[in-house]
């Protein structure tokens, strides 16, 4: 018992937090998590409208186009992060020049989250009502056109639902990307907090953690209901 309550007095006495080091891996995090959310939702964006429309279209190149990118994504959407981070080690140091700190981690996190997005795309994608979409070609709309005017708008508060969870799940791999390197909360709590049994450090990290992930889910419903029409 009176090693549980030293334990419990070490954990929230703070004697270990250099505030300063919270805030340098606070700003790594959200560096990390914005940038990576930006590429992803681009690249998700466009996989889910190849998916999207490949799959409907009776063109004889959307089938095979189709089966393609469903296989890339089906792919690297399998790979567990700590894993795609190692097999990208190459292809990481060619583009970034480095596999270590925050630009070390990016490549993993855009190409680990893009996928996961590309299906919450194609999701939402499918959920739009049928007429309007045949509304719109009935009036000659191009594809360009449908996909500007139509699908986008029309499905913006699932494409905005989905782009909130994965920069969520964004914020959770940067945590793990810190493990081996990467900077943030995640190899602040790891590297200081559980390496060097300094509890109240992890706690921190943890609750910092917590309230990003807080705002931007905050964040993420209040625009989802902001442009939705319905």
């Amino acid at each position: 018992m009176d090693e549980f309550l030293q334990a419990f007095r070490e954990m929230f006495s703070f004697e270990n937090v250099r505030w300063d080091v919270v805030w340098e891996a606070t700003v790594d995090t959200i560096y990390m998590t914005g940038i990576a959310t930006f590429f992803t939702l681009i690249i998700g964006l466009v996989l889910g409208i190849i998916l999207f429309l490949s799959d409907k279209s009776d063109n004889t190149l959307s089938q095979p186009l189709y089966g393609a990118t469903a296989f890339l994504v089906n792919l690297f959407r399998a790979i567990p992060f700590i894993i795609l981070i190692i097999l990208l080690i190459p292809f990481t140091k060619a583009l970034m020049g480095t596999i270590m700190g925050v630009q070390g981690a990016l490549p993993a996190l855009i190409i680990g989250a893009s996928p996961f997005y590309a299906r919450l795309v194609e999701i939402g994608l499918k959920e739009i009502d049928k007429g309007v979409i045949e509304a719109a070609q009935s009036m000659g709309a191009g594809t360009w056109t449908i996909i500007w005017k139509v699908l986008i708008p029309e499905s913006m508060p699932a494409l905005i639902s989905g782009i909130t969870v994965t920069a969520i799940m964004l914020v959770g791999s940067t945590a793990i990307a810190g493990v081996i390197g990467a900077g943030g909360l995640g190899n602040l709590a790891y590297m200081v907090g559980f390496t060097r049994n300094q509890s109240d450090v992890t706690l921190v990290a943890t609750i910092v953690i917590l309230i990003i992930v807080f705002i931007i889910q905050f964040a993420g419903d209040f625009l989802a209901k902001a442009v939705d029409k319905r």
